[in-house]
């Protein structure tokens, strides 16, 4: 089957097109980001993207508002798609979700956790960087035992230059031993991510094959600087809602 993906995040908007092979996996024909300022032309830039017409659904996650939603919605019933919109559940495409109330579990971290074990069998730290960063412990039978969410690198610079009267936006670089204002404010930003991942990396550090999976634009200030097993992986809540979309 071939759909169409969306993932409504907090600061834009990303899509794919994509076909799932049972034996082969998921393979993309198509990707795309979008700022919200643009998402007026949503489906004219889908439209000029040939694989589109192949799509026999959608399948949405949505961290972004109703607005947002109004919009993906009829964008979609102009396309005549019909649309899945994912959401946090006790068990889907092979994860269990221990979650104290799954439906309240964030769409996107459901889908970037089914990503994740369809990506990786093994237990796995998930973590999702963006505005905010959500890290998330999969065991190796597919439970989601819990995670964290604290704001992302950009945001706590933000909160520094907003929130104290003498703190620039900082605009330093990272280093061991910071001697200078604008690089003491990023090396401190930097270092909570990579304590908070490394933390709660921990939980899964002792167990075979485990592994830090990375995902989300704002991952690039601190991934090279994590001192555990990890790998990158593109739009990994999209790779989930391919799952989703096809289960």
């Amino acid at each position: 089957m071939t759909l169409l993906a969306i993932d409504c995040g907090n600061s834009r908007l990303k899509w794919g097109v994509c076909q799932r092979d049972p034996m082969q996996g998921v393979s993309w024909l198509a990707q795309g980001t979008l700022p919200y300022a643009d998402l007026a032309g949503f489906g004219e830039i889908l439209q000029a993207h040939p694989p589109i017409e192949r799509a026999e659904r959608a399948v949405v996650t949505n961290v972004a508002g109703g607005l947002v939603a109004d919009v993906i919605a009829a964008t979609l019933a102009a396309m005549n798609l019909p649309v899945i919109w994912a959401r946090g559940q006790a068990e889907q495409c092979g994860v269990r979700n221990l979650y104290e109330q799954p439906e309240r579990l964030g769409a996107d971290r459901w889908a970037a956790l089914i990503g994740a074990r369809h990506l990786h069998g093994g237990p796995c730290l998930v973590v999702c960087a963006g505005t905010a960063t959500t890290a998330d412990v999969l065991d190796a039978d597919g439970n989601f035992q819990g995670g964290l969410i604290l704001p992302g690198v950009d945001l706590m610079l933000r909160a520094l230059a907003q929130n104290t009267a003498q703190l620039p936006l900082s605009d330093g670089h990272f280093t061991g031993l910071p001697r200078n204002t604008a690089d003491a404010i990023a090396s401190g930003c930097i270092h909570a991510q990579l304590g908070a991942i490394e933390r709660i990396y921990a939980q899964v550090a002792a167990l075979p094959d485990a592994v830090c999976l990375v995902t989300g634009g704002g991952a690039s200030p601190f991934f090279d600087l994590l001192r555990v097993p990890k790998r990158r992986i593109d739009n990994l809540v999209l790779e989930g809602l391919a799952h989703i979309g096809n289960a």
